[in-house]
């Protein structure tokens, strides 16, 4: 069974769990926490959630909702303007709008990816993928649970893994494969034979599920 199709089902209550995830953790951000470093190496917490709310910004906008992020989310400035919840509220909110737009019968929307057009369940999972994996980084650089479990992580490592040409036409691979060759993500970080689906996910992203708080793993 092909990825897309086995995510048909699962998309948009996957989309719906991530942005619970991402809204969830930025509430229990206290305002002397925000310049703790992430797993995210070089980024701040600040910096985290403005990358992860411009990012769904940027969905937003290709899928014709909003303006997309003001600012470039590969280069978040460290300050925000209002406050963080409201910030990513907004963001969740115009992108959430956005995806309720697209029908089952949609086969394919646009992306802010490189890869651009995408399987509609695909593109959706990874813009999912997006708000979760920052949510976990918030949330290990904060102190608070992780926010991932295990159904959203099978559905989350499904997507990544799924085979699509790479940007360009170049040859198939996984599909976070060139996003990893850009920097997006680090490398795949060896398993660990009691790995369940949030570790597996977190390691093929490059993050080390024993990753504690204030710690680095990318």
């Amino acid at each position: 069974m092909h990825t897309d199709v086995a995510l048909n089902t699962v998309w948009r209550e996957t989309l719906a769990a991530a942005y619970r995830a991402l809204a969830d953790v930025v509430a229990g951000i206290r305002d002397e926490q925000l310049s703790l470093p992430t797993p995210c190496a070089e980024w701040d917490v600040t910096q985290v959630i403005q990358h992860a709310a411009g990012d769904q910004l940027a969905y937003a906008k290709c899928l014709g909702i909003g303006n997309g992020p003001l600012d470039n989310p590969f280069a978040p400035s460290g300050s925000i303007d209002g406050s963080p919840v409201a910030l990513v509220r907004d963001a969740i909110e115009q992108t959430a709008a956005a995806w309720a737009t697209v029908t089952d019968e949609t086969h394919e929307v646009p992306t802010p990816l490189p890869h651009g057009a995408l399987p509609t369940p695909v593109a959706a999972v990874l813009c999912a993928l997006d708000a979760a994996v920052h949510a976990w980084d918030l949330a290990v650089a904060t102190g608070q649970a992780s926010p991932l479990d295990e159904e959203m992580s099978r559905a989350l490592l499904a997507a990544a893994r799924t085979a699509n040409p790479a940007p360009g036409g170049g040859p198939e691979m996984e599909i976070v494969e060139p996003l990893r060759q850009w920097g997006a993500y680090a490398p795949v970080i060896d398993g660990a034979p009691d790995d369940d689906a949030v570790a597996a996910l977190l390691r093929y992203l490059g993050r080390d599920p024993g990753t504690v708080r204030g710690g680095r793993s990318s």
